[in-house]
């Protein structure tokens, strides 16, 4: 077994990788990619909440509101991170939480997929599921959203940019860029 390997299965023994970025960066896509050529579980926090909630995102926000849905999802993500070693989509702000940013940073390895705004808005408005999308103009909702988050995200431990390109060659770099990062070494 390689030195990769060997640093890679170590590593990820007591952590996870945790997918973060905006809405439309691939995180649940590649994250089922990547965890599949790795051989560990894929989770994404979206899911769990909808079935901790027995409702859509979409519901929560709308019958709850947005403090209600981040609340829950810190609580979602704290669940999912106790159990180590599998790959984790988490949603567009749940890295903006410091309790669960700061929580990622203790038990696992962020990845921040980072998209341009003319990818991310071609993704996304695919589908009408983007709760924080669903007013006028939505594309300069994501240019702030970008704004706003993107300095938080640029804290993740590796960046790989999203992109147009086969699935595999993202899965690829994210497992390259992670195995340089210092918490595998």
């Amino acid at each position: 077994m390689s030195r990769f390997n060997e640093n890679m299965k170590s590593c990820l023994e007591t952590r996870s990788l945790v997918l973060i970025g905006l809405m439309g960066a691939g995180k649940s896509s590649i994250g089922k990619r990547l965890a599949s050529h790795l051989g560990i579980p894929f989770a994404d926090a979206d899911t769990e909440i909808e079935r901790a909630a027995g409702k859509t995102i979409n519901e929560i926000f709308e019958e709850d509101g947005e403090d209600y849905f981040r609340d829950g999802e810190h609580r979602v993500i704290s669940r999912l991170l106790s159990e180590r070693g599998k790959v984790l989509a988490t949603g567009g702000g749940a890295f903006m939480n410091a309790e669960t940013r700061e929580l990622i940073a203790q038990t696992g390895i962020s990845v921040w997929l980072k998209a341009d705004l003319n990818l991310l808005m071609s993704r996304v408005m695919r589908r009408d599921t983007r709760p924080l999308l669903r007013q006028e103009n939505p594309e300069a909702i994501m240019a702030r959203l970008i704004e706003q988050r993107y300095p938080v995200y640029a804290m993740a431990d590796v960046t790989v940019m999203s992109r147009d390109a086969p699935h595999e060659e993202i899965v690829h770099e994210i497992i390259q860029a992670v195995s340089r990062c210092e918490k595998c070494q």
